[in-house]
Protein backbone atom coordinates (compact mmCIF):
# COMPACT_ATOMS: atom_id res chain seq x y z
CA UNK A 1 0.00 0.00 0.00
CA UNK A 2 1.26 2.81 -0.94
CA UNK A 3 1.19 5.66 1.59
CA UNK A 4 1.94 9.62 0.91
CA UNK A 5 1.71 12.48 3.68
CA UNK A 6 2.36 16.48 2.84
CA UNK A 7 3.28 17.80 5.80
CA UNK A 8 3.09 21.76 5.57
CA UNK A 9 3.61 24.29 8.60
CA UNK A 10 1.07 26.68 8.57
CA UNK A 11 1.92 30.45 8.69
CA UNK A 12 4.99 29.29 9.54
CA UNK A 13 7.04 32.53 9.76
CA UNK A 14 4.00 34.09 11.70
CA UNK A 15 4.40 30.80 13.84
CA UNK A 16 7.85 30.99 14.70
CA UNK A 17 7.41 34.28 15.79
CA UNK A 18 5.13 33.66 18.44
CA UNK A 19 7.31 31.16 19.47
CA UNK A 20 9.83 34.16 20.65
CA UNK A 21 6.91 35.83 21.59
CA UNK A 22 4.14 33.66 22.98
CA UNK A 23 2.10 36.88 23.20
CA UNK A 24 2.06 37.24 19.55
CA UNK A 25 -0.89 34.47 19.36
CA UNK A 26 -3.65 36.65 20.15
CA UNK A 27 -2.82 39.68 18.27
CA UNK A 28 -2.64 40.13 14.37
CA UNK A 29 0.77 39.00 13.38
CA UNK A 30 2.51 40.43 9.78
CA UNK A 31 5.58 38.73 8.65
CA UNK A 32 7.38 40.90 5.76
CA UNK A 33 8.16 44.31 4.66
CA UNK A 34 8.36 47.75 6.62
CA UNK A 35 4.79 49.36 6.43
CA UNK A 36 5.84 53.02 6.93
CA UNK A 37 3.14 53.52 8.10
CA UNK A 38 1.02 52.62 4.96
CA UNK A 39 4.10 54.01 2.62
CA UNK A 40 6.15 50.66 2.66
CA UNK A 41 6.37 49.15 -0.81
CA UNK A 42 7.54 44.92 -0.25
CA UNK A 43 4.54 42.49 0.60
CA UNK A 44 3.46 40.21 3.43
CA UNK A 45 5.09 37.51 3.36
CA UNK A 46 2.83 35.72 5.83
CA UNK A 47 0.28 36.22 8.47
CA UNK A 48 -0.95 34.54 11.59
CA UNK A 49 -4.64 33.41 11.27
CA UNK A 50 -5.99 36.40 13.58
CA UNK A 51 -4.45 39.00 10.89
CA UNK A 52 -6.20 36.48 8.52
CA UNK A 53 -9.49 37.32 10.01
CA UNK A 54 -9.57 41.07 8.82
CA UNK A 55 -8.66 39.86 5.23
CA UNK A 56 -5.08 40.07 5.40
CA UNK A 57 -2.92 37.31 3.30
CA UNK A 58 0.38 36.36 2.01
CA UNK A 59 1.66 38.32 -0.78
CA UNK A 60 -0.57 41.31 -0.19
CA UNK A 61 1.14 44.68 -0.56
CA UNK A 62 2.11 45.72 2.88
CA UNK A 63 0.84 49.21 2.57
CA UNK A 64 -2.94 47.34 1.90
CA UNK A 65 -2.18 45.57 5.07
CA UNK A 66 -1.71 48.63 6.72
CA UNK A 67 -4.58 49.76 5.84
CA UNK A 68 -6.69 47.53 6.73
CA UNK A 69 -4.91 46.44 10.02
CA UNK A 70 -2.40 49.54 11.41
CA UNK A 71 -2.06 48.57 15.13
CA UNK A 72 -1.22 44.87 13.90
CA UNK A 73 2.40 43.57 14.86
CA UNK A 74 5.01 44.06 12.05
CA UNK A 75 7.98 41.99 12.03
CA UNK A 76 10.87 41.75 9.62
CA UNK A 77 11.62 38.49 8.10
CA UNK A 78 14.31 36.65 10.03
CA UNK A 79 15.60 33.75 7.30
CA UNK A 80 18.12 32.42 9.72
CA UNK A 81 15.72 31.50 12.42
CA UNK A 82 13.01 30.22 10.09
CA UNK A 83 15.65 27.92 8.39
CA UNK A 84 17.06 26.71 12.10
CA UNK A 85 13.19 25.81 12.87
CA UNK A 86 13.07 24.20 9.31
CA UNK A 87 15.66 21.87 9.93
CA UNK A 88 13.88 20.72 13.79
CA UNK A 89 10.76 19.93 11.63
CA UNK A 90 12.87 18.02 8.84
CA UNK A 91 14.39 16.23 11.49
CA UNK A 92 11.18 15.23 13.60
CA UNK A 93 9.47 13.32 10.03
CA UNK A 94 12.42 11.57 9.71
CA UNK A 95 12.49 9.76 12.57
CA UNK A 96 9.01 8.76 11.40
CA UNK A 97 10.08 7.96 7.93
CA UNK A 98 13.10 7.35 6.14
CA UNK A 99 12.28 9.24 2.72
CA UNK A 100 11.58 12.81 2.87
CA UNK A 101 11.47 14.89 0.56
CA UNK A 102 11.79 18.79 1.90
CA UNK A 103 9.73 21.03 -0.88
CA UNK A 104 10.30 24.34 0.68
CA UNK A 105 11.35 25.80 3.69
CA UNK A 106 7.86 24.95 5.13
CA UNK A 107 6.53 22.00 3.01
CA UNK A 108 7.89 18.45 3.46
CA UNK A 109 6.99 14.82 1.66
CA UNK A 110 7.25 11.70 3.35
CA UNK A 111 6.53 8.11 2.14
CA UNK A 112 5.45 6.00 5.09
CA UNK A 113 4.09 3.21 3.21
CA UNK A 114 6.26 0.84 5.10
CA UNK A 115 5.02 2.18 8.58
CA UNK A 116 1.16 2.25 7.84
CA UNK A 117 -0.23 -1.00 6.52
CA UNK A 118 -3.81 0.73 6.53
CA UNK A 119 -4.96 4.09 5.97
CA UNK A 120 -6.69 3.96 9.84
CA UNK A 121 -3.11 3.23 10.48
CA UNK A 122 -1.71 6.48 8.62
CA UNK A 123 -4.60 9.04 10.02
CA UNK A 124 -3.10 7.72 13.62
CA UNK A 125 0.76 8.04 12.73
CA UNK A 126 0.10 11.29 10.61
CA UNK A 127 -1.29 12.27 14.53
CA UNK A 128 2.20 10.87 16.29
CA UNK A 129 4.03 13.05 13.68
CA UNK A 130 1.82 15.67 14.24
CA UNK A 131 1.68 15.88 18.10
CA UNK A 132 5.96 15.39 17.87
CA UNK A 133 6.25 18.57 15.53
CA UNK A 134 4.33 20.63 18.43
CA UNK A 135 5.88 19.48 20.91
CA UNK A 136 9.43 19.16 20.19
CA UNK A 137 9.44 22.34 17.66
CA UNK A 138 6.40 23.93 18.84
CA UNK A 139 5.00 24.59 15.83
CA UNK A 140 1.83 23.62 14.18
CA UNK A 141 0.82 22.14 11.00
CA UNK A 142 -1.35 20.50 8.21
CA UNK A 143 -1.11 16.89 6.87
CA UNK A 144 -2.90 15.47 3.89
CA UNK A 145 -2.90 11.76 3.43
CA UNK A 146 -3.05 9.86 -0.02
CA UNK A 147 -1.53 7.22 -2.24
CA UNK A 148 0.16 9.71 -4.37
CA UNK A 149 1.95 13.24 -4.13
CA UNK A 150 -0.67 15.21 -6.15
CA UNK A 151 -3.53 14.40 -3.81
CA UNK A 152 -1.64 14.68 -0.53
CA UNK A 153 -0.88 18.37 -1.55
CA UNK A 154 -4.86 18.49 -2.30
CA UNK A 155 -6.31 16.79 0.93
CA UNK A 156 -3.30 19.43 2.94
CA UNK A 157 -4.86 22.49 1.56
CA UNK A 158 -8.51 21.01 2.58
CA UNK A 159 -6.65 19.99 6.17
CA UNK A 160 -5.99 24.05 6.96
CA UNK A 161 -5.47 25.51 9.46
CA UNK A 162 -3.67 22.41 11.65
CA UNK A 163 -5.65 19.28 10.46
CA UNK A 164 -5.30 16.25 9.19
CA UNK A 165 -7.23 15.23 5.55
CA UNK A 166 -6.98 11.59 4.31
CA UNK A 167 -8.27 10.88 0.38
CA UNK A 168 -8.40 6.88 -0.19
CA UNK A 169 -7.18 5.90 -3.79
CA UNK A 170 -10.94 5.15 -4.28
CA UNK A 171 -12.12 8.19 -3.25
CA UNK A 172 -8.98 10.27 -5.13
CA UNK A 173 -11.00 11.11 -7.99
CA UNK A 174 -15.02 12.47 -6.53
CA UNK A 175 -12.42 14.58 -4.29
CA UNK A 176 -10.84 16.57 -7.11
CA UNK A 177 -14.11 16.63 -9.15
CA UNK A 178 -15.36 18.70 -7.02
CA UNK A 179 -13.18 21.94 -6.64
CA UNK A 180 -12.84 24.55 -8.93
CA UNK A 181 -10.18 23.85 -11.65
CA UNK A 182 -7.98 26.81 -10.32
CA UNK A 183 -7.59 24.85 -7.08
CA UNK A 184 -5.82 22.23 -8.79
CA UNK A 185 -2.16 22.27 -8.38
CA UNK A 186 0.15 23.59 -11.14
CA UNK A 187 -2.47 25.49 -12.46
CA UNK A 188 -2.18 28.81 -12.32
CA UNK A 189 -4.44 32.30 -12.98
CA UNK A 190 -3.97 32.21 -16.41
CA UNK A 191 -4.44 28.35 -17.18
CA UNK A 192 -7.63 28.97 -15.53
CA UNK A 193 -8.73 31.57 -17.35
CA UNK A 194 -7.94 29.73 -20.48
CA UNK A 195 -9.63 26.56 -19.33
CA UNK A 196 -12.65 28.24 -18.28
CA UNK A 197 -13.07 29.81 -21.58
CA UNK A 198 -13.24 26.02 -22.62
CA UNK A 199 -15.42 24.97 -20.90
CA UNK A 200 -13.97 23.62 -17.87
CA UNK A 201 -15.12 25.26 -14.79
CA UNK A 202 -14.12 22.19 -12.03
CA UNK A 203 -12.03 19.62 -11.58
CA UNK A 204 -14.32 16.88 -12.56
CA UNK A 205 -15.24 19.07 -16.31
CA UNK A 206 -11.42 19.10 -17.27
CA UNK A 207 -11.08 15.06 -15.88
CA UNK A 208 -13.44 14.58 -18.97
CA UNK A 209 -12.05 16.30 -21.37
CA UNK A 210 -10.48 15.03 -24.14
CA UNK A 211 -6.81 14.81 -24.22
CA UNK A 212 -5.98 15.36 -27.50
CA UNK A 213 -7.95 19.18 -27.01
CA UNK A 214 -6.22 20.07 -23.88
CA UNK A 215 -2.69 19.09 -25.73
CA UNK A 216 -3.67 21.27 -28.74
CA UNK A 217 -4.20 24.55 -26.51
CA UNK A 218 -1.24 23.86 -24.30
CA UNK A 219 0.96 21.31 -25.88
CA UNK A 220 2.49 18.53 -23.56
CA UNK A 221 1.29 20.27 -20.32
CA UNK A 222 -2.24 19.30 -21.80
CA UNK A 223 -1.30 15.93 -21.22
CA UNK A 224 -0.33 16.68 -17.11
CA UNK A 225 -3.04 18.58 -16.72
CA UNK A 226 -5.12 15.51 -17.57
CA UNK A 227 -3.46 13.26 -15.40
CA UNK A 228 -3.82 15.95 -12.64
CA UNK A 229 -7.87 16.27 -13.25
CA UNK A 230 -7.89 11.92 -12.90
CA UNK A 231 -5.61 12.11 -9.82
CA UNK A 232 -2.43 10.45 -11.58
CA UNK A 233 0.73 10.94 -10.22
CA UNK A 234 3.28 8.50 -10.99
CA UNK A 235 6.21 10.99 -9.31
CA UNK A 236 7.91 9.03 -6.05
CA UNK A 237 8.81 10.91 -2.68
CA UNK A 238 12.96 12.01 -3.61
CA UNK A 239 15.15 12.13 -0.47
CA UNK A 240 17.62 14.38 -1.62
CA UNK A 241 15.84 17.19 -3.34
CA UNK A 242 18.27 19.50 -3.74
CA UNK A 243 18.21 23.66 -3.22
CA UNK A 244 18.09 25.25 -7.34
CA UNK A 245 18.78 28.44 -6.35
CA UNK A 246 19.42 30.77 -3.22
CA UNK A 247 18.06 34.68 -3.41
CA UNK A 248 16.99 37.86 -1.47
CA UNK A 249 15.31 41.12 -2.45
CA UNK A 250 14.67 44.07 -1.53
CA UNK A 251 12.59 47.36 -2.27
CA UNK A 252 13.19 50.76 -1.79
CA UNK A 253 10.93 53.21 -0.13
CA UNK A 254 11.27 55.23 -3.45
CA UNK A 255 12.39 54.73 -6.91
CA UNK A 256 16.25 55.53 -6.52
CA UNK A 257 18.94 56.30 -9.09
CA UNK A 258 22.04 56.83 -6.30
CA UNK A 259 24.59 54.73 -7.12
CA UNK A 260 26.03 54.24 -3.57
CA UNK A 261 22.51 53.65 -1.97
CA UNK A 262 22.09 51.07 -4.90
CA UNK A 263 25.26 49.28 -4.48
CA UNK A 264 25.41 49.36 -0.71
CA UNK A 265 21.98 47.04 -1.19
CA UNK A 266 23.37 44.87 -3.83
CA UNK A 267 26.37 44.07 -1.29
CA UNK A 268 24.24 43.70 1.75
CA UNK A 269 21.64 41.05 -0.44
CA UNK A 270 24.86 39.59 -1.73
CA UNK A 271 26.52 39.00 2.03
CA UNK A 272 22.93 37.26 3.16
CA UNK A 273 22.80 35.05 0.18
CA UNK A 274 26.35 34.12 1.12
CA UNK A 275 25.85 33.28 4.07
CA UNK A 276 23.16 31.21 3.46
CA UNK A 277 25.22 29.21 0.87
CA UNK A 278 27.89 28.92 2.84
CA UNK A 279 25.87 27.52 5.85
CA UNK A 280 24.61 25.15 3.98
CA UNK A 281 27.89 24.29 2.51
CA UNK A 282 27.83 24.60 -1.17
CA UNK A 283 29.44 26.12 -4.08
CA UNK A 284 28.10 27.99 -6.72
CA UNK A 285 28.94 28.67 -10.33
CA UNK A 286 26.10 31.00 -11.44
CA UNK A 287 25.34 34.61 -10.00
CA UNK A 288 22.36 36.79 -11.39
CA UNK A 289 21.01 40.39 -10.49
CA UNK A 290 17.82 41.30 -11.08
CA UNK A 291 16.55 45.21 -11.55
CA UNK A 292 12.73 46.41 -11.44
CA UNK A 293 12.49 49.85 -12.41
CA UNK A 294 10.01 52.54 -11.37
CA UNK A 295 8.02 51.47 -14.74
CA UNK A 296 7.80 47.96 -13.46
CA UNK A 297 10.25 46.28 -16.37
CA UNK A 298 12.41 43.77 -14.91
CA UNK A 299 15.55 42.63 -16.30
CA UNK A 300 17.73 39.62 -15.33
CA UNK A 301 21.61 39.68 -15.57
CA UNK A 302 23.39 36.94 -15.21
CA UNK A 303 26.63 35.61 -15.07
CA UNK A 304 29.11 32.03 -14.83
CA UNK A 305 31.94 31.91 -12.96
CA UNK A 306 34.43 29.44 -12.16
CA UNK A 307 32.61 27.09 -9.09
CA UNK A 308 33.45 28.76 -6.11
CA UNK A 309 32.18 28.57 -2.12
CA UNK A 310 33.94 31.90 -1.60
CA UNK A 311 30.58 34.09 -0.39
CA UNK A 312 32.53 37.26 -1.22
CA UNK A 313 32.86 36.62 -4.60
CA UNK A 314 28.70 37.31 -4.91
CA UNK A 315 28.50 40.92 -4.36
CA UNK A 316 31.48 41.20 -6.45
CA UNK A 317 29.68 39.57 -9.73
CA UNK A 318 26.57 41.07 -8.55
CA UNK A 319 28.35 44.80 -8.57
CA UNK A 320 29.99 44.75 -11.97
CA UNK A 321 26.54 43.17 -13.43
CA UNK A 322 24.70 46.06 -11.91
CA UNK A 323 27.51 48.45 -13.73
CA UNK A 324 27.71 46.60 -16.89
CA UNK A 325 23.80 46.58 -17.45
CA UNK A 326 21.92 49.36 -15.40
CA UNK A 327 19.70 51.64 -17.77
CA UNK A 328 21.02 54.96 -16.01
CA UNK A 329 18.24 56.86 -17.76
CA UNK A 330 15.60 54.75 -15.03
CA UNK A 331 15.69 54.70 -11.56
CA UNK A 332 15.32 51.58 -9.68
CA UNK A 333 12.51 50.51 -7.50
CA UNK A 334 13.46 46.91 -6.51
CA UNK A 335 16.65 44.89 -6.10
CA UNK A 336 17.08 41.06 -6.63
CA UNK A 337 20.60 38.95 -5.83
CA UNK A 338 20.57 35.12 -6.86
CA UNK A 339 23.09 32.08 -6.63
CA UNK A 340 22.25 29.15 -8.41
CA UNK A 341 24.70 25.89 -10.18
CA UNK A 342 25.33 24.21 -7.05
CA UNK A 343 27.38 21.29 -6.13
CA UNK A 344 28.75 20.63 -2.31
CA UNK A 345 32.07 21.63 -0.86
CA UNK A 346 32.00 19.42 1.98
CA UNK A 347 30.67 15.81 2.57
CA UNK A 348 27.61 16.26 4.14
CA UNK A 349 24.39 15.55 3.36
CA UNK A 350 21.91 18.28 1.76
CA UNK A 351 18.91 19.40 3.48
CA UNK A 352 17.35 21.73 1.10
Amino acid sequence: MRTIMLIDMDYFFAACEEIKRPELKTRPTIVGADPKEGRGRGVVMTCNYVARKFGIHSAMPISTAYKIKPDAEYLPVDYSYYEKKSGEVLSIIREYSALVEQVSIDEFFADVSGKAGSYDEALSYAEQIKSAVREKAKLPCSIGISNTKLVAKMACEKAKPNGIKLVKPDEAKSFLAQLPVGELYGVGKKTEEKLEKMGYKTVGELAKASVMDLMDHFNAFGLELHNSANAIDESEVVENYEVKSISREFTFEHDTRKDDEITKEIKELSSQVGKDVAGRSLSYRVVTLKLRYGDFIEHLHSRSIRQTSNPEEIAKTAVELYRENVDSSKKIRKLGVRASGFTEYKNQKKLF
